[in-house]
């Protein structure tokens, strides 16, 4: 029986090393990614500043079942999704929806108001200094949408456009309750 040659047992070693620290960086990620996506995650303590200048929380509306989804004027998938976003809104807001659209950080603010007076928003609008994206999970995709029940819970996240005959049933069943 030969020896191994240093080189080799090193070589072993180092590998045994690499897998170990892989392992340890994909269970971080997967046990962060649980604690912030898992089922019933609590909402984030999270302000809003509208475009009037007014401040609305997360706290502001707890008891109260809300949409919050982060877009920019420059997002494509943002701007295809908002008629149907409208429409949602419109038609569960007499069942008591709220709902805050949060222009990302780096939309420009007159773009923002543009776009929210010609198109004549009927929710909140909000600019995001980019703490709220923070808040939420370090959002960087747009469109990503939570919709929080009144137990100031997130039901759902949907990164890019939800399906919206699925949103729907979620918010009936949400409001419901």
């Amino acid at each position: 029986m030969t020896a191994a040659s240093p080189n080799s047992s090193n070589a072993r070693s180092g590998a045994i090393r690499r897998i170990g620290a892989a392992v340890v960086v994909v269970a971080i990620a997967m046990a962060g990614y649980f604690a912030f996506f898992g089922s019933q995650q609590r909402v984030p303590d999270a302000t809003f500043t509208l475009l009037s200048g007014q401040k609305v929380s997360t706290s502001d509306l707890k008891g109260k079942v809300y949409l919050v989804n982060f877009w920019a004027t420059s997002c494509s998938t943002c701007m295809q999704e908002m008629p149907q976003m409208i429409q949602t809104y419109n038609r569960f807001k007499g069942e008591g929806l709220e709902f805050v659209a949060v222009a990302m950080n780096y939309d420009a603010p007159m773009y923002v108001a543009n776009y929210a007076q010609t198109r004549q928003l009927p929710f909140k609008v909000a600019m995001d200094d980019g703490s709220a994206a923070r808040q939420f999970g370090n959002v960087q995709l747009t469109p990503t949408t939570f919709v929080i029940g009144r137990d100031g819970k997130i039901l759902k996240r949907y990164v890019g456009e939800p399906q919206f005959a699925e949103l729907d049933q979620l918010l009936q069943k949400a409001l419901a309750t």
